[in-house]
């Protein structure tokens, strides 16, 4: 280890999205960590392929976005499409443009735009800046076997895969980021509860030089393949003709050997080139969350404690966001200025944002290709087209709310945590497809392009005031007092700027260090606010909130 066997240490089992960003967001805030993985996490599949604008927002404040970007296989410039066909080699239906929010053009909603980009780019990415901090260490081919714990410590029986060897390691915190599979999960006792087997799919990753030529639909990242021989989707995964295929809703009896899935691609797309496959992976579709995301110094994140359909993208992305949003809590508890509530908030935070985003997914999930389905689709007549031209309406008023869903992305709102004062109790997330910025406590701050700046860049990372009226001296000295006299880390931001207090309805608002309002006012409360909202006292205390 290169810091001190004395420092406070996490422990985290599983290298993917999730635990790479815990150790990310802890390793930034100088906490010392230990990143076990057992595997090397190689091969073809794609797992995620949408790295989602919320998701890059925290790249960039990492400073990674650029890297994301740069790593692109297709260049961030490609149109995100996604395009219904009865197959490539068939007839076209509809187009939804722009899908993920991945276009590159500045947005003022948002300071990073969406990235169609398979999940393995990413996590190099991630892991090649993991690596590059000096408080954290990664150890491939390491698997965690147990632990016990008590008020004081926990520790964690480590394995090397290759050797056997097993070594205790003595840590403050555990975080389970091990996945579907989780080991840290069983050993909380944790169940996931939940439906199992919405559907079955596979997962085809192949290389088809030329099948980008070879139809004429255009481009775009997704290919909706709706035809009664074999519905699926399909798309370009990254360079040197690599594509993805996934029949979709299959049954039991359905499984591809390498020449099967050849003819499979064949048959679903219309078009017959010389294909390689590559890896053929079976998939269930479930819905399914844990019944508890903590056993005292152990918290679970990720797809360890959450797993729904892929429809819509939200699953790495969600990964990402409980790690964020647990390791800045756990960084602040080991620091001294954040106290007991702010670990018991994760959960309560989490959970609901948890529920409805799954909900979305399923809702998605529901109408698949197999779903979309009507007879006469393929027919090369009048008929057809009258078909075609139904089912190009019933795309747009409801797959629209799949690919256009900044409601579920920005719109996230946190409440009965006790850490926020004046959060109302309201719905996790706004309507899937509309997003209207709010700054009332517990939604995510809204954003604004100050030339060429991101509003998000002038954060501190810890909490910041934002104050949007320059006649505020008095305010600005008594919050710097009382973070002084707490120890909670503020920064102070002055802006004198109307157009972003009429965004925030208010004049001076308190940004938590993941980007979510804590408070906004008028004026700087009685002492208290900073205790409450780093989660050291037992009560919120009463304080002004604009409306």
């Amino acid at each position: 280890m290169r810091a001190g066997e004395n420092e406070p240490l996490v422990i985290i089992a599983g290298a993917g999205p999730a635990g790479l960003a815990a150790a990310i967001e802890l390793g930034m805030r100088r906490v010392r960590v230990l990143l076990l993985e057992r595997s090397l996490r190689a091969g073809h599949a794609p797992r995620a392929k949408t790295t989602h604008t919320r998701t890059r927002e925290h790249l960039r404040r990492w400073g990674i976005a650029d890297r994301l970007a740069a790593a692109s296989p297709v260049g961030i410039d490609y149109p995100s499409n996604v395009t219904f066909v009865t197959k490539l080699g068939g007839h076209f239906i509809e187009r939804l443009e722009d899908a993920m929010y991945c276009s590159p053009k500045r947005d003022e909603r948002y300071s990073e735009h969406g990235q169609w980009i398979p999940q393995y780019k990413l996590e190099a990415v991630l892991l090649e800046h993991a690596q590059s901090l000096e408080t954290v260490d990664i150890l491939f081919g390491h698997e965690l076997i147990g632990f016990d714990q008590d008020a004081g410590e926990i520790r964690v029986e480590t394995r090397e895969v290759a050797t056997g060897l097993v070594t205790l390691r003595v840590a403050a915190y555990l975080i389970g980021a091990d996945g579907a599979r989780s080991k840290v999960r069983d050993l909380i006792g944790a169940k996931m509860v939940g439906t199992y087997g919405l559907s079955r799919n596979y997962n085809i990753i192949f290389r088809a030089p030329g099948l980008a030529e070879a139809h004429g639909h255009g481009p775009a990242i997704m290919y909706w393949q709706i035809n009664p021989e074999l519905p699926s989707l399909v798309g370009p995964m990254d360079s040197g003709d690599l594509w993805y295929f996934m029949p979709t809703g299959l049954g039991p009896e359905v499984t591809y050997t390498e020449e099967e899935a050849l003819d499979a691609i064949r048959l679903s797309t219309g078009i017959d080139l010389p294909y390689e496959i590559l890896s053929t992976d079976e998939w269930i579709a479930s819905r399914l969350l844990a019944d508890r995301y903590r056993d005292r110094r152990v918290f679970l994140s990720g797809d360890a404690c959450h797993l729904h359909p892929p429809f819509g993208g939200y699953g790495m992305n969600m990964g990402v966001a409980d790690s964020v949003d647990l390791g800045w809590k756990i960084a602040a508890t080991l620091q001294g200025w954040g106290g007991a509530a702010l670990l018991d908030s994760y959960e309560v935070e989490r959970r609901p944002i948890h529920e409805r985003v799954m909900e979305e997914a399923e809702a998605n999930h529901a109408l698949s290709p197999n779903q979309l389905l009507r007879p006469g689709l393929e027919a090369n007549d009048e008929e057809g087209d009258r078909v075609r031209g139904e089912l190009a309406e019933l795309v747009r008023r409801s797959k629209t709310r799949e690919f256009r869903a900044l409601g579920i992305l920005l719109g996230q709102r946190l409440s009965g945590s006790g850490i926020i004062p004046g959060a109302l109790k309201v719905a996790a997330t706004s309507p899937s497809h509309e997003y209207h910025p709010s700054a009332a406590p517990g939604c995510l701050a809204p954003h604004k392009w100050l030339d060429d700046t991101s509003l998000y860049d002038l954060f501190g990372s810890g909490y910041t005031l934002l104050v949007m009226d320059g006649q505020r001296e008095d305010d600005t000295r008594r919050a710097q007092a009382e973070a002084n006299q707490t120890g909670v880390p503020l920064t102070i931001v002055v802006l004198a700027d109307p157009a972003l207090a009429s965004l925030y309805e208010a004049t001076m608002a308190l940004i938590r260090p993941d980007q979510y309002v804590a408070w906004r006012g008028e004026h700087w409360p009685a002492d208290g606010l900073l205790l409450a909202v780093s989660g050291r006292t037992p009560s919120v205390p009463e304080v002004e909130n604009a409306k």
